[in-house]
């Protein structure tokens, strides 16, 4: 599990966000194959996907320290959360591309709104479907799970999570995934470029005998430039 100061910092510093099954179906390009297996979404936050995945086959398992939280404040957490990076994204609209959301900040809220309720209802009625923990520590087996998917903490937040952070973490999801590692987006929450750390994250990587490539999402680019996910495997 992660440090008692790097979890305050995720619980209280960081947006806990609430995204859908279409939305990590685009960013991660997943086949109705791929929705079949085991699935480890690390981060998992307040997202629905675990639940939603579930229709399709899927034995998920999210992974979260907000999960230590009762359901009915993660909720509010996420509901006033997801509002805040509404706002945020509706104020500075040219710094993102609205399609995938019909072009309308209205349509993204409204999908992240029911995406937390999915999930708290999930919550409360599949627990054993939500850990308590966190990177880059997880408390499973090497090679448990078919896919591991890593949205929106890695990267985004590389202003305050140190390029070692990002190496440990990465080798942990590596870890416990006996196929791929997909982690989406590459650029900072602000729109910054990291080319340097994803190079270097890279190069580390395949010294300890874990290859990578960036594979482009195709079907999804919501912040300017977010055009890629590393994956590893």
């Amino acid at each position: 599990m992660v440090t008692d100061r790097l979890e305050n910092e995720i619980v209280g510093e960081y947006l806990l966000t609430a995204r859908s099954l279409a939305e990590y179906r685009a960013m991660f390009a997943l086949t109705d194959a791929e929705l079949s297996g085991h699935i480890l979404d690390c981060p998992g936050g307040a997202a629905s996907f675990a639940c939603e995945a579930v229709e399709f086959g899927a034995r998920t398992v999210a992974v979260d320290p907000v999960y230590a939280q009762p359901a009915g404040e993660l909720r509010e957490t996420a509901l006033a959360d997801t509002d805040r990076g509404n706002a945020w994204s509706a104020a500075h609209t040219g710094d993102y591309l609205w399609d995938f959301y019909d072009g309308d900040p209205a349509v993204h809220r409204q999908m992240r709104h029911r995406a937390v309720r999915r999930f708290v209802a999930d919550l409360v009625a599949c627990p054993q479907r939500y850990v308590e923990a966190g990177l880059p520590s997880l408390p499973f087996p090497d090679k448990e799970f078919d896919l591991v998917l890593s949205s929106h903490l890695l990267f985004t937040y590389a202003d305050r999570l140190k390029p070692d952070f990002h190496l440990a973490a990465l080798l942990e999801l590596a870890r416990v995934s006996a196929g791929e590692v997909r982690v989406y987006p590459l650029v900072e929450h602000s729109g910054a470029e990291l080319t340097d750390l994803v190079e270097w994250l890279r190069a580390e990587l395949d010294g300890k005998g874990i290859r990578s490539e960036l594979r482009p999402t195709a079907f999804y680019e919501f912040q300017r430039g977010a055009r890629d996910m590393l994956v590893l495997g």
